[in-house]
């Protein structure tokens, strides 16, 4: 259980930076030149994200994070990576290992190394590698909200199949050097509850996310539009057997959920037309219940606030970046689109594999690579040299190349990054000429 006598000027902090970057008066900007675009366009961004992400989007892909921490045995999945696991099912769970443990490109390396090491092949190994930070639920989930849903489904689908392709070329180029008969891992613990319990405890959780970010489509018949209307109730439906498994699986006190819930739904009627507000209320009342328990909730929370820690800040840092460089459509910023449009406009080749090695080589704390998409997508660059640079930046970065180099050693460190690279190219290249 956390200890609020440490943590509460952080908490403050952070809701007073909230929400003086909500209530932002953007309004009443006047001017114009480069000075004022780049202000504008950092406040225009900041303000943006704090109205339409964090609450909604960040802040249960928080709780499904902390939860991925907490309830699912990191060494159960690594048992299936080593050099005697079946191929198929150890480049299988190597490739979607991202989703399962939410790792970042930080995180990923000792992970990596310390299966690589004990056992597991250099193509499972290298699979996980990439895939790991590549396809954290955060980022997809941020990436289809802010940039699109084509763009989330391409980045996710694409770096699942990158992942598969990049270990069976490691495994193929560097077959002669590698052997079978290293040590493989035993895993350590079980589960604290069985497959099936945890699958619908995190589908209520998706369910909530999935829906409470349902936009609205551009045609008022068909059944997007019928899910769109009637998006809070099934939201409110999966928050309901949540905290139904809340209380059986968890052990919480059910008065506190019903607490909350009778708080979320007081919210939703008397202020009606903003169900933003009913939501604020069910995610603090979520973290009271969870923070003030001694058992499983308070580590959930724990792992939750942890994640929060960490990310919040560096995406605001972020977020300002971005905006203050490259402004919004139509309002210039420092860095003018006239670069932006010469460099990675369009969908050539020649600016799909400028988008994939700078972003093989530029350093992304984690989601920031989004805001700064962003950014550059207003300026003017394609779609294709977009998801190049979501393919081959979070995976990869100047500062991650030299601590693989000190697992891998040059050879394979450089035959990776180029693979990463060169599918990053191909892919951005497909992807702006299916979508232009």
């Amino acid at each position: 259980m956390i200890s609020w006598k440490k943590e509460w000027k952080t908490l403050l902090l952070m809701v007073a930076v909230f929400l003086a970057c909500f209530y932002l008066p953007v309004e009443r900007l006047a001017g114009s030149g480069r000075l004022f675009g780049t202000a504008s366009g950092a406040m225009h961004l900041v303000r943006e994200y704090a109205r339409q992400h964090v609450l909604l989007c960040l802040a249960p892909a928080f709780f499904i994070a902390g939860a991925i921490g907490v309830f699912l045995n990191q060494a159960s999945v690594m048992k299936y990576l080593g050099a005697r696991a079946n191929k198929l099912l150890a480049y299988g769970v190597a490739s979607v290992s991202g989703t399962i443990l939410a790792v970042c490109s930080c995180t990923v390396l000792p992970l990596f190394a310390g299966i690589y090491r004990m056992g597991a092949g250099l193509g499972p190994a290298t699979t996980f590698l990439y895939s790991g930070p590549a396809i954290n639920v955060l980022a997809i989930v941020l990436t289809a909200r802010v940039l699109g849903v084509e763009l989330g489904i391409a980045r996710a689908v694409g770096a699942i199949v990158f992942s598969i392709v990049i270990g069976l070329g490691m495994h193929v180029i560097f077959r002669k050097d590698q052997t079978t008969d290293a040590p493989v891992a035993s895993p350590a613990g079980q589960a604290a509850r069985p497959l099936w319990q945890n699958g619908l405890f995190f589908g209520a959780m998706v369910g909530v996310l999935v829906f409470a970010n349902w936009g609205r489509p551009q045609h008022a018949e068909g059944l997007w539009h019928v899910i769109w209307s009637a998006k809070w109730l099934v939201t409110g439906g999966f928050a309901l057997a949540l905290a139904v498994m809340l209380t059986l699986w968890l052990k919480l006190p059910w008065w506190k959920l019903a607490v909350s819930a009778a708080a979320a739904a007081i919210s939703a009627i008397i202020v009606p037309g903003m169900p933003g507000i009913a939501f604020a209320a069910g995610v603090l009342g979520l973290s009271w219940a969870t923070s003030t328990d001694k058992g499983e909730g308070g580590e959930w929370f724990q792992s939750t606030w942890g994640f929060a820690k960490q990310i919040l800040p560096l995406l605001l840092v972020g977020v300002l970046v971005a905006g203050a460089l490259l402004g919004r459509p139509g309002e210039e910023a420092l860095v003018p689109s006239a670069w932006i449009e010469t460099a990675v406009g369009g969908n050539s080749l020649r600016a799909n594999f400028f988008a994939a090695t700078s972003g093989a080589l530029m350093y992304f704390a984690t989601l920031t690579e989004v805001p700064i998409l962003q950014g550059l997508i207003g300026a003017g660059m394609g779609k294709g040299p977009a998801l190049a640079m979501l393919l081959a930046g979070p995976a990869v970065s100047l500062p991650n190349m030299l601590v693989i180099r000190s697992v891998l050693g040059t050879k394979k460190t450089l035959t990776f990054v180029l693979l990463v690279v060169a599918m990053a190219t191909v892919a951005g290249m497909i992807y702006g000429t299916v979508f232009r």
